[in-house]
């Protein structure tokens, strides 16, 4: 595939740190970043019965296409009104501006639908939430691993390593990027390594819990994950625009064009589409593909009790008490979901990362403001803040206040 060489043009290069553990920003940035075109209009927004901060919101996608974002698309509903609207270029190519009602992949905003669809089998009596993980998967899960329940593998608390067979840089990422994974050959890789920690006594985000998420739905139903989501989730919601791809490369309809600084050797850098990869790489942990206005239907009906109900929902809203891992910070992952306190209130959702495209789902827990942002971040995999997204999420919901600090030395891996 031909590098895309865009025109020398403007773009913002302010970027915000969020402290502490903030799982709810998507990441991007600008470093090493070659220039993009800027010749797309303002953005375009429409706000409904008393908007909230449109102001801000419209500041926040003000300049693209930038070197960190070529298109973003928002949402912002709850009782303070309505704004939705979009900035940036639908390709590069073309210029053309950027569809606001377009497709795009959700990346780890996949888990929340898995941990739904897992929370329901839960709540039919075909998965114990604290049985062993072991004892529906005997074959994959070994003994070293029998004490991991079901829940730890949805919170985050497993221990359970992830595969270390992953490309290790975007360079190597793309190179491999129509590669078909096999995700039980993932477990078996991590399950064949020491755990990180003892199950139930930390918390590490990564992908492997909900890769066995996906085959455990697979073992209690007979079905493939990507039935069960759609026939439990997807459908019942009238979410037309939202599907998973099996092994489709493609993005299905209406799109944005992801796009991803590459290192070309001696400092220099390029965009290369990368809208075209094999979703195996994140399966059940990362591969739905939606809409901006699928997703607030999603989250609304989501808080509201009408995906998961009772105390199994309450389990997407309960934080174990565990430290995280790494920053010793307290947990900030539930089941499907995490928390970061913004203007003084929770904040609950989830953000997703997939190479030219990254998500963000959030909303305070009584809906009064909810947010679904969809950026087309040049470097969405990197830990680096993308201003577009934190821009939109600081104008939504308010600043983020300072991280709680950590109460314990961060360990090293079980020996």
């Amino acid at each position: 595939m031909n590098p895309v060489r865009p025109r020398p043009g403007r773009g913002s290069t302010r970027r915000t740190v969020l402290a502490g553990v903030l799982a709810l920003a998507v990441a991007g940035g600008t470093a090493g970043a070659p220039p993009v075109s800027a010749a797309a209009g303002p953005p375009v927004a429409v706000g409904r019965a008393s908007p909230p901060d449109g102001a801000a919101l419209s500041a926040a996608l003000r300049g693209l296409p930038a070197p960190h974002t070529t298109a973003a698309l928002v949402r912002v509903g709850g009782r303070g009104g309505v704004w939705y609207g979009g900035a940036g270029v639908r390709d590069l190519e073309s210029g053309r501006s950027a569809d606001p009602g377009g497709r795009f992949r959700a990346g780890s905003v996949t888990k929340v639908f898995v941990a739904a669809a897992v929370l329901q089998l839960a709540g039919e009596g075909r998965i114990g939430l604290d049985a062993p993980v072991r004892t529906y998967l005997p074959e994959l899960i070994p003994a070293g691993y029998g004490t991991v329940t079901v829940r730890q593998l949805l919170n985050h608390t497993h221990g359970i390593p992830g595969s270390g067979e992953g490309p290790g840089t975007p360079e190597e990422a793309y190179a491999r990027r129509f590669e078909v994974r096999d995700p039980r050959e993932e477990v078996r890789r991590g399950v064949a390594q020491r755990p990180e920690f003892a199950p139930g006594t930390r918390q590490k985000y990564h992908n492997m819990g909900y890769t066995i998420a996906g085959l455990l739905i697979e073992r209690v139903t007979g079905d493939s994950y990507e039935r069960q989501v759609t026939r439990r989730i997807i459908r019942p919601l009238g979410l037309r625009d939202t599907y998973l791809p099996g092994d489709d490369v493609r993005i299905r309809g209406p799109h944005n064009r992801g796009y991803q600084t590459l290192r070309t050797g001696a400092g220099a850098a390029e965009l290369r589409d990368v809208t075209l990869w094999h979703p195996s790489d994140s399966w059940a942990a990362g591969d739905l593909i939606s809409t901006t206005g699928d997703l607030e239907r999603f989250l609304v009906a989501l808080f509201r009790g009408r995906v998961v109900r009772g105390p199994l929902l309450e389990e997407m809203f309960t934080l174990p008490r565990v430290p995280d891992h790494a920053t010793c910070a307290p947990a900030a992952f539930g089941a499907g979901l995490s928390v970061v306190r913004l203007g003084g209130r929770e904040v609950w959702g989830k953000s997703g990362g997939r190479y030219g495209y990254g998500t963000l789902v959030a909303a305070d827990r009584k809906l009064s403001r909810t947010l679904v942002l969809s950026v087309n971040a040049t470097d969405a995999k990197s830990t680096r803040r993308n201003p577009v997204s934190d821009g939109v999420a600081f104008a939504a919901f308010g600043a983020p206040e300072p991280p709680v600090p950590g109460g314990c030395p961060a360990p090293a891996a079980l020996r």
